[in-house]
């Protein structure tokens, strides 16, 4: 275009001349038909010339009308008929110049904006190109990346390496057959979901007595008993309640489940941007149709509790929201569904706890059946270790279990101890427990380390002692004996003795002591008046409630009367002024308790006979309703320290 430019400043020669000769003239109109057809191309030429009627004058010879032509071709006028005179030639060839300058100028201005537009467009395209190719490359790839992957890859490399199970693992028991000391709790259990019309339960006992071990195993059992509700494939979530917290604001309910409202972090960004809220369903819907067991029930915050009991009531959840607007066409239909009908959440409760049923809410209690859990007595403790022995696979020490089952109650326990036994027997022996297995050695290796202290520190004799005997005491589930001793000492003044008594055994223990004085001085004509009396409870245990009367009675008339009491006899039960033995609390944990000192006889009020289990071997259990009955069993009418039968 620069070349057609600078051609062009060339025909035009000195600018203001008007008269120039023919022979000039015809030059710079050849010229001007070189730039046109150059501007336009020969064969556009020619056709613009036939549409123009300029093709004749073209090639005509004469002067004028070729200039007439050009005056077509250029102006693109073909109105133009008039063929100029000789002397308007030179102004008409400059306005042909001018003309085409403005037509070069703009063709020109014309292919930059084109070439400018057309690098744009391939700018355009190749961005638009390469947002397609990265649209397929996400489809395809989905919203990994190399971050993602990567992170990824190490979590599978992770998953790769293994250490071996842990021991409870390992020893957890896989059928009911291995719940030591639980059959008639797990009969219980069974019978209880088993039927047509299964029950909410919930679950009483020590820790480490298998109660978790039986919820776990219980669905599965009742899923093969003819006539049960639940199905193949009937779920079995399990949750432990202290870990069950909830927002009161309803923003996060795991348990029951909560509505994410769209201004809320976490829900969905589809809902959220139309303003829809959206329900998460919680453990009580995932439980539908099996069973939800909640381990450590108590420890639950009791409003939440309350929502659990409007639960298994309606059996459904019903979900608010003041963002769920039911005219909506928007709302999809799960979410119109759940916040009109509510979620699904018919189940069965198990329940497990530590704490006594007195701290258990009442309404929780009120619907469902309770099944006790009993304390492991030694002899269960040591089926269990000899059981995970057979598990591990290793040989024990005769006596290992014995030594074991002395420093713990719970099945739990006792597994950790065997299981840091069976690894310190393992290290001893390079590696892998040998021929030797388990010795007594590594055990009390174990215990040493653990700091741990003899469960048992009162074992109960045949022989027979002067002002000793052994009461009854409960804490929790768990029973225990209580050692009083008495010693009596003639009063220093006649008539003005004393009475001193464990100020930490408690108020009630104390009036227990003068009612025994006031009974003895019934029975005997004995004036403890004439006594200065010490009871003392070994060990400094405060007995909270009136259950050592009867033997605190027994102690102070040993003592008095020099009388020896047998060593395995065990007494508990209330003393009134009258002389009668009456009801206490705790009898199953006592004698419990009273069995694992080795007690081979309890005495009882009668008004808790009912209350003794049943199947109790190696120990006898005698009902009394007087002191009089009391003495006649405790005392012998012939050799010291033999039973009267």
């Amino acid at each position: 275009m620069k070349v057609f430019l600078e051609k062009l400043k060339g025909v035009k020669g000195e600018p203001g001349a008007k008269f120039k000769g023919v022979e000039q003239l015809r030059r710079q109109v050849a010229a001007l038909y070189g730039l046109v057809a150059n501007l336009y191309g020969s064969d556009k030429l020619v056709l613009r010339a036939g549409k123009l009627n300029a093709l004749q004058l073209m090639r005509s010879e004469r002067l004028e009308e070729r200039v007439l032509a050009l005056q077509k071709l250029v102006f693109e006028d073909p109105t133009c008929d008039v063929v100029p005179a000789m002397e308007e030639i030179p102004a008409l060839l400059e306005q042909i110049e001018e003309e085409i300058a403005d037509i070069l100028a703009r063709r020109t201005v014309e292919d930059e904006l084109e070439k400018k537009i057309n690098d744009k467009l391939q700018q355009r395209h190749e961005e638009y190109v390469k947002e397609i190719k990265m649209q397929v490359m996400k489809e395809n790839a989905g919203p990994e990346n190399a971050q993602t992957l990567k992170k990824l890859a190490i979590l599978e490399k992770l998953e790769r390496k293994k250490l071996s199970s842990s021991a409870m693992q390992v020893l957890r028991p896989s059928s009911f057959s291995e719940v030591v000391g639980q059959e008639r709790a797990v009969k219980s259990l069974l019978a209880k979901l088993a039927s047509p019309f299964p029950q909410h339960i919930i679950l009483y006992g020590p820790p480490g007595v298998g109660k978790t071990t039986a919820a776990r195993l219980a669905l599965e059992a009742a899923r093969g008993i003819p006539g049960s509700p639940f199905a193949k494939d009937a779920p079995f979530v399990e949750v432990n309640g202290t870990t069950l917290r909830w927002d009161p604001r309803e923003v996060t309910n795991p348990l029951l489940g909560s509505v994410h409202d769209p201004i809320y972090q976490g829900a969905r960004r589809d809902l959220a941007e139309s303003g829809i809220p959206e329900p998460k369903l919680g453990l009580v819907t995932e439980a539908h149709g099996g069973i939800l067991f909640i381990d450590e029930i108590g420890e639950m915050d009791p409003i939440l509790q309350n929502k659990l009991l409007k639960v298994l009531e309606d059996k459904r959840v019903y979900f608010e929201s003041a963002y769920y607007d039911p005219h909506d066409t928007g709302v999809p239909q799960y979410v119109r569904k759940i916040f009109e009908e509510g979620a699904p959440a018919d189940f069965i409760l198990i329940g497990a706890t530590t704490r006594e049923p007195e701290e258990i809410s009442p309404a929780i209690r009120s619907r469902c059946a309770e099944v006790y859990f009993e304390p492991l007595t030694p002899a269960d403790v040591r089926d269990i270790v000899d059981q995970a022995a057979v598990k591990l696979g290793v040989e024990l020490e005769p006596g290992a279990s014995e030594l074991i089952s002395q420093y713990t109650v719970e099945g739990r326990k006792a597994i950790n101890i065997l299981s840091d036994a069976y690894g310190l027997a393992c290290y001893r022996q390079g590696g892998a427990a040998g021929p030797e297995g388990i010795t007594l050695v590594d055990i009390r290796e174990v215990i040493q380390v653990s700091r741990l202290s003899p469960y048992i520190l009162r074992k109960a004799g045949p022989q027979g002692e002067v002002g000793k005997v052994f009461g009854l005491g409960v804490l929790g589930f768990l029973g225990s004996v209580l050692e009083i001793e008495a010693v009596t000492f003639p009063a220093r003044n006649q008539g003005q003795g004393a009475i001193r008594f464990n100020d930490t055994a408690g108020s009630m223990a104390k009036d227990s002591v003068f009612n025994a004085a006031s009974v003895i001085r019934k029975v005997t004509g004995e004036d403890l008046a004439n006594y200065d009396l010490h009871i003392n409870v070994v060990g400094g245990g405060r007995i909270d409630g009136p259950s050592a009367g009867a033997a605190i009675f027994v102690a102070l008339l040993s003592a008095i009367q020099e009388r020896e009491v047998p060593q395995d006899v065990a007494i508990t039960g209330e003393l009134s002024i009258q002389g009668r033995i009456r009801a206490v609390g705790g009898v199953p944990e006592k004698i419990y308790g009273a069995r694992q000192a080795g007690v081979k006889r309890v005495i009882i009020p009668a008004e808790n006979a009912s209350d003794v289990p049943a199947g109790l071997p190696g120990i006898t259990v005698v009902p009394v309703k007087t002191v009089e009955e009391l003495l006649a069993l405790v005392f012998s009418t012939g050799e010291a320290g033999m039973l009267v039968s």
